[in-house]
């Protein structure tokens, strides 16, 4: 039924009610006959309800009126839902919050249109004062919800009407855009709505009957009745109409709460502050937004850097600017440049607040500009029931899945990269793996990594099945299991990235993909292989020499100190004589001045005249002044400088993980540690190390997300490795100071 039949049908329904109202008798004053719920809203579908209620003015006595209106509608064969109320009655039994909803859609049918409208005001008004009050609750009811009903773009048989995403949402949406409180419309929702009631009428038209839940059997059928192609082709209109509505949903509610969250006496500013967080980008109410006077078409790494800043902060991504970027962003060139690599892995990284931006992203088309190949897996259904989310909404989960693993890999970024690619080769004929194997390696060229890691990757899309495969299937124990792993799995860096990609995966597949019994055959058949490859040498990463600024060499106090503004930030780069407690006092500096550091690397030089330390620091603030930090050093130096506190680990923090890894250098003592992304992690962690007397020969620095990655080669002084005992010493100090 078109949009066009659906405002007939309801037009002919108030004629029907109209007629028997007049046939009863119904007075022109103190009475009324009004539509509420759908039915209000003019879309009175096949096998609804006629929705009404009789409503008089307090003291109006309406004798026989009550009990002979309903006869005609009876007769007429029209399913009837019905009541007659006072003024006073309506909006006593509007203290319940879905009467209330039904009754924001009033409409006049007959009798006294004054009353009615009188009614419709009184109600908007009575929702509007109390919004506050009744929004939680409503948010409350809404999830509740959606738990029992699932999502409409991901349900095996969905609700078109209850469902999240489904046509109840819709109408809250409404319900919020009549609290005044956020703007809740668009054009998008109006389409999608409307397209939705056009589903819904077939679906009953098919059935016969009332009813909302899409069958299996139904895709085809309904197809056809929507002049689709296909059963798959229907799956995809009506998922993306309730994925559609539930991005919109999402985005109203977190509008709303951060609303509600102000002091009530609290007026909005006529121009929204903006709070600059990186180079063309600013916080705004809790979006991330243009910063005033950015070109889109000069950065074609600023769509990816505003959705890795909004994940990373879970703030909204505003829909307007992710529009305006998709629209006026210059093409990223090929191969990616490092920041926009960096701006991916970052955003792949935030965990639960990657899908909501990721949506973003979808929604105005912003994915395509840097991963084409997605079109390809964009709502695709799976095959198999056991997965509970279409195939890239799986994907999505998965990056989220595994970027809360990326402690236990030494390259979180590929484990990030190959999250998302692993399933690119859904929706051809060829086994998946097979084909996304090639797909995945020129995405991962083009995205600007090396041969090796592109291969690295590929590989992973290739096997990502053979792990949970093999421990199911063989004997963990049998030699020949883990030869055929190790086949394909060639080092154990690689071992420990499928072994991550594996619960990844099957976490995002479904609760009952990843049980305690599945993993303890997958970690033994890993132990297995990883004792088979044994011991492995982790080459320390080369690094650049520079010269020593003569102010250095002259004074052994001195501290160098250069900014190299970038794209995305600035590289901090420190020159001093080398000593115990010089990068302590380096990370202490910045932390005094509230710079964040994005990644780091430190190292020692030695030549004729001296040893010099020298460490880049990556941080996104490209405006810092090369005197105020060297000032800053100085004073933590001196001990004249106050640091900020470490913010204490939360509850729902994973401990920090600090391993020591004795053959990953012969020279110095290897500690890797991964931790929660904190304000003075890295100066906590070096001042304790100094405090131990331990110096620094080569430090690297990365943040993930919301995750830190740093491995630090320690040395006693004079250069001598540590003892074992020393280096479980300095493992338990570190781990102790950051909370574990």
């Amino acid at each position: 039924m078109s949009t066009a039949e659906r405002q007939a049908r309801a037009a002919s329904a108030d004629e029907l009610c109209r007629q028997a109202y007049a046939a009863s008798g119904g007075p022109d004053a103190g009475v009324a006959l009004v539509a509420v719920g759908g039915y209000g809203r003019g879309e009175l579908a096949p096998h609804s309800d006629l929705d009404v209620v009789l409503v008089h003015e307090d003291g109006v006595a309406l004798g026989e009126l009550g009990s002979t209106l309903w006869y005609p509608l009876w007769d007429s064969g029209r399913r009837l839902d019905h009541s007659v109320r006072s003024m006073g009655e309506v909006l006593e039994a509007a203290g319940d919050l879905r009467v209330a909803l039904g009754l924001l859609d009033v409409r006049h049918v007959a009798g006294d249109p004054g009353l009615a409208l009188r009614l419709r005001t009184t109600m908007l008004a009575d929702w509007r004062r109390q919004a506050r009050s009744r929004l939680p609750e409503l948010h409350a009811m809404t999830r509740k919800r959606h738990e029992v009903t699932g999502e409409l773009a991901h349900a095996s048989v969905p609700d078109v009407k209850e469902a999240e995403g489904g046509l109840r949402d819709a109408g809250v949406l409404k319900a919020i855009e009549a609290s005044w409180l956020v703007d809740a419309s668009s054009h998008d929702l109006e389409s999608a709505r409307l397209q939705l009631l056009d589903v819904r009428d077939e679906v009953q038209d098919l059935a016969g009957r009332p009813g909302d839940r899409i069958a299996p059997e139904a895709w085809a059928p309904l197809a056809e009745r929507l002049g689709l192609d296909d059963a798959a082709a229907a799956q995809r209109h009506v998922r993306s109409l309730g994925r559609r509505i539930s991005h919109l949903s999402r985005l109203a509610w977190r509008r709303t709460d951060a609303v509600l969250a102000r002091p009530t006496g609290e007026r909005g500013r006529r121009t929204p502050a903006l709070e600059r967080i990186a180079p063309g980008l600013a916080l705004s109410r809790g979006e991330v937004v243009l910063d005033a006077g950015t070109r889109p078409a000069d950065d074609p790494t600023l769509l990816l850097r505003a959705a890795a800043e909004a994940a990373g902060r879970d703030a909204v991504l505003a829909p307007t600017t992710a529009a305006r970027l998709v629209r006026e962003g210059a093409e990223l060139p090929v191969p990616w440049p490092p920041a926009a690599r960096d701006a991916l892995v970052r955003l792949l990284a935030s965990g639960p607040a990657l899908l909501p931006v990721w949506e973003t992203l979808d929604e105005v088309d912003g994915i395509e500009t840097f991963l084409p190949e997605w079109e390809q897996v964009r709502l695709l259904p799976h095959a198999s029931a056991i997965h509970r989310f279409t195939v890239d909404r799986h994907v999505i989960e998965t990056c989220a899945e595994a970027g809360a693993l990326i402690r236990g890999v030494r390259r979180p970024d590929l484990l990030l990269v190959a999250a998302l690619l692993h399933d690119i080769g859904k929706g051809s004929l060829q086994d998946h793996s097979v084909a996304g194997e090639p797909v995945a390696r020129k995405i991962v060229t083009r995205m600007g990594f090396t041969d090796l890691d592109a291969e690295v990757v590929a590989s992973l899309v290739r096997w990502h099945l053979l792990l949970a495969n093999l421990a199911t299937t063989r004997d963990p124990d049998d030699p020949a299991t883990s030869a055929e792993l190790l086949a394909h799995v060639p080092d154990a860096a690689s071992l420990e990235l499928l072994r991550a990609l594996t619960e990844a995966d099957a976490r995002a597949t479904a609760p009952a993909a990843w049980t305690s019994w599945r993993a303890s055959l997958v970690d033994q058949l890993v132990a297995r292989a990883a004792a088979a490859l044994g011991a492995e040498i982790v080459p320390v990463t080369s690094v650049d020499q520079v010269a020593v600024p003569d102010v250095v060499r002259r004074d052994p106090t001195a501290v160098s100190v250069t900014i190299t503004p970038h794209d995305v930030g600035a590289t901090v780069s420190v020159v001093a004589a080398d000593r115990v407690g010089l990068l302590a006092d380096v990370a202490g500096g910045l932390a005094a001045l509230r710079v964040p550091v994005k990644a780091a690397r430190a190292w020692s030089q030695v030549d004729a005249e001296g040893e010099w330390a020298v460490s880049a620091w990556e941080v996104p603030d490209a405006y810092l002044d090369a005197a105020v930090v060297r000032e800053r050093i100085r004073r933590v130096a001196d001990g004249a400088q106050a640091l900020p506190d470490l913010p204490p680990r939360r509850d729902d923090e994973l401990p920090p993980i600090v391993e020591v890894r004795p053959d990953a250098s012969r020279a110095s003592l290897v500690l890797e540690i991964r931790t929660s992304d904190r304000p003075g992690v890295v100066h906590r962690v070096l001042t304790t190390l100094a405090g131990l007397g331990l110096t620094v020969a080569s430090a690297h620095v990365s943040t993930l997300g919301p995750q830190a990655v740093d491995v630090f080669y320690v040395q006693e002084v004079g250069g001598v490795r540590p003892t074992e005992e020393r280096a479980a010493a300095a493992a338990h100090a570190v781990r102790t100071a950051l909370g574990g």
